[in-house]
């Protein structure tokens, strides 16, 4: 199922790549694993998949020794700044970074371990009272601030949409986020890059994938409903 779920998933990206004219090989698929056993994970890896999103530093943990070392891992959950340590040279990215504490904690971390850390900045671009991340007019002053910071590279930024019946409800939403990236993008501020922007997931990723996504994050679409039972 993984497998097929994966194939159908890739063949989205590239008719919504190809409705706006993009490279497909511009947009990374994230299968978020969160809450599923490492066999399923393991299956989406035999079907290709290297980028692998969880919400939580203690999954990571779990099955991080337990699969191929050439995964690329994505902390996309709210970190908590008590918890930075334990993933904070095994994570290819993190996603959530939204406060210039928690920007702070990782700095001293990575250089504790000796690492450079890429990460995007949260955004609540809806502005939605449940979600973390910056209102979009505050997203700049951070960016200039956690770009002093040498352990740390801003690679760009990450919102969370809202969970919407039809998804051209967020094409608004992914357009604003693509427009910041590109406004702070022009700002040309050392250390920071703007060349990733990960927004979607499995109600909305084609819209998001029409919008300039550079990372969709589809968790429900490949592995199927999550199980919160464990």
């Amino acid at each position: 199922m993984v497998a097929e779920n994966l194939e159908q998933v890739r063949k989205n990206i590239k008719e919504s790549c190809r409705k706006v004219n993009r490279d497909p090989a511009e947009v990374t698929l994230i299968s978020v694993s969160k809450t599923k056993p490492v066999s399923m994970l393991q299956e989406a890896y035999d079907a290709g998949s290297r980028d692998f999103g969880e919400n939580k530093v203690q999954e990571i943990m779990d099955k991080y020794p337990q699969l191929p070392s050439d995964i690329r891992w994505h902390m996309i959950g709210h970190l908590q700044r008590n918890k930075v340590k334990y993933i904070v040279d095994k994570v290819a990215l993190i996603h959530s970074v939204d406060s210039l504490r928690l920007a702070e904690t990782i700095e001293q971390e990575a250089a504790k371990h000796q690492v450079t850390v890429s990460v995007l900045i949260e955004v609540n671009v809806a502005q939605e009272e449940s979600k973390f991340g910056l209102k979009t007019e505050e997203v700049l002053s951070l960016v200039e601030s956690v770009a002093a910071f040498p352990h740390i590279h801003i690679e760009g930024l990450m919102t969370i949409a809202p969970y919407v019946e039809d998804p051209e409800e967020n094409r608004a939403i992914f357009r604003q986020l693509k427009k910041l990236s590109v406004d702070i993008a022009a700002k040309n501020i050392n250390n920071v890059s703007m060349s990733v922007l990960s927004m979607g997931m499995t109600g909305d990723y084609q819209v998001a994938v029409q919008e300039g996504a550079t990372m969709v994050r589809v968790g429900t679409g490949i592995f199927g409903e999550r199980n919160y039972a464990r």
